[in-house]
């Protein structure tokens, strides 16, 4: 059985141009769906340092999509993966989730932080960021990730 689900809301200030670095300073506006919610959905969420945003890559398009292991961002320096060891446009429903700073809330608009989608994407869920549902235990990752996101959160100079 397919899942059908609707944008609660889009982003509409931020950066405009995908990229795959220097997402470093860039502050987002996410706007909520004013037909659909009442102010009171965001009653209490400026208590949250932090979101969890579920957002669509719908920029790109779906003939991305890629379940084979390549190599991450076609570099050969770094394991060719399957499609789950990646986080990026080529998976199979091309979601992301993303963990944004929150700013401030404005009605329905959020002010964010660190939201690495651009504007015109579709937003699929806001949540606050529990640290009690964060990773458990110790996190371990491969160098290659570390060393492909060295300039993710860099400011574009």
């Amino acid at each position: 059985m397919a899942l059908e689900i609707n944008p609660i809301g889009v982003v509409v200030e931020g950066r405009s141009q995908v990229s795959d670095d220097y997402w470093g300073g860039v502050e987002s506006v996410i706007q909520l769906d004013e037909a659909e919610f009442p102010l009171d959905s965001v009653q209490g969420l400026e208590e949250f340092s932090h979101l969890v945003v579920v957002w669509h890559f719908d920029k790109a398009s779906p003939e991305d999509v890629e379940y084979h292991a390549r190599s991450p961002r076609g570099n050969p320096q770094w394991p060719a993966t399957g499609t789950f060891a990646h986080r990026n446009h080529r998976r199979p429903n091309q979601l992301a989730q993303s963990f944004p700073r929150l700013l401030s809330v404005e009605g329905l608009r959020l002010r964010v932080t660190d939201l690495d989608a651009v504007v015109g994407t579709k937003i699929y869920d806001v949540s606050p960021f529990f640290r009690e549902l964060g990773p458990r235990g110790q996190v371990h990752e491969p160098a290659w990730p570390g060393e492909m996101l060295a300039d993710y959160w860099a400011e574009k100079s």
